[in-house]
């Protein structure tokens, strides 16, 4: 059967919903993150979009995964790109590493996934490709040197946040990996939620640990705005809709054309940046966006 119309705009507009989704993140934890300590605010998202998850899975009718090691599967892929990635990113911003180098070390995965394919996974990835990765992760730099020390005194790299960054890069990598070689097709829904159960085991013991607590309410009100705003979108926004577009698209996608997406999210992030609290976006910002975009768009440009 030939795809509806409709549903082909769906599958070519997914990646750019994604990014833009994807982009928010830094924007969540620069409003999360003075009201509460990573683990716990992660915990409690995990805990809500299972939540959210599960009536609609009963109400659809969904399919859980059609054995056991297709759940075991998906509970590693949970593991390594819920607890791993964002435990990590979240950590090491928490232990004063700046959102630029963070974005900066991130940004090495789609280097590190052609690298693997190439090398490891009998893969081919083309001279046009490798030159898109490369000129994507310039731009990347460009757009986030801006960020470099802007955080003040506490905005240094160490050998523990860098250790965080390190452990989310390599736990997003291996993530992507094994989800796009061992997950089989399964309903997003039900996959995402075995996936945060098992993100939700791994966080919580660390999330009790923590001795700072979740600041729900403020001083000048009952509810506490913004960690509530924080919250509300991250399970919403980036968990049902980001976490679920991703695993789509790395069953639909090739891997090294999935991860160079990754490129886009802070250039977008930036411009979200701007709309809501007025940072200034640079010539260099400018330059650094154009500049990924087009080397993404090397990599996803299909072969003729």
């Amino acid at each position: 059967m030939t795809p509806a119309p409709q549903d082909n705009a769906w599958l070519r507009a997914m990646p750019w919903v994604f990014v833009l989704i994807w982009s928010t993140g830094f924007i969540v934890a620069r409003y999360g993150m003075p009201h509460a300590p990573p683990m716990k605010f992660l915990a409690v998202r995990y805990a809500l979009s299972i939540l959210c998850f599960l009536p609609w899975i009963v109400v659809a009718g969904v399919k859980w995964p059609s054995d056991r090691r297709q759940a075991l599967h998906l509970a590693v892929t949970g593991v390594l790109m819920h607890a791993g990635y964002l435990g990590g990113v979240w950590a090491a911003v928490k232990a004063g590493m700046g959102s630029g180098l963070s974005s900066l070390i991130v940004g090495i995965q789609p280097v590190l996934t052609a690298i693997w394919l190439t090398s490891v996974g009998g893969q081919h990835v083309s001279r046009r490709q490798w030159l898109g990765l490369l000129l994507g992760f310039a731009g990347l730099v460009l757009v986030v040197s801006r960020k470099f020390g802007a955080g003040g005194p506490g905005d240094q790299a160490n050998w523990i946040n860098l250790s965080f960054a390190v452990m989310a890069l390599l736990a997003i990598t291996v993530g992507t990996l094994y989800q796009k070689r061992f997950v089989l097709p399964c309903d997003v829904r039900s996959a995402n939620t075995v996936q945060l159960a098992a993100a939700l085991l791994v966080t919580l013991p660390l999330a009790l640990m923590e001795s700072e607590s979740m600041q729900w309410s403020s001083a000048n009100a009952a509810l506490n705005a913004e960690l509530v705003g924080a919250m509300a979108w991250s399970v919403l926004g980036l968990t049902l809709g980001g976490s679920s577009l991703l695993y789509m698209l790395i069953q639909r996608g090739a891997a090294a054309s999935v991860t160079s997406l990754m490129y886009l999210v802070p250039p977008s992030t930036a411009l979200i940046a701007w709309l809501l609290f007025a940072e200034p976006i640079t010539a260099v910002t400018i330059a650094g966006t154009a500049l990924t975009a087009f080397g993404v768009s090397l990599v996803v440009r299909p072969a003729r």
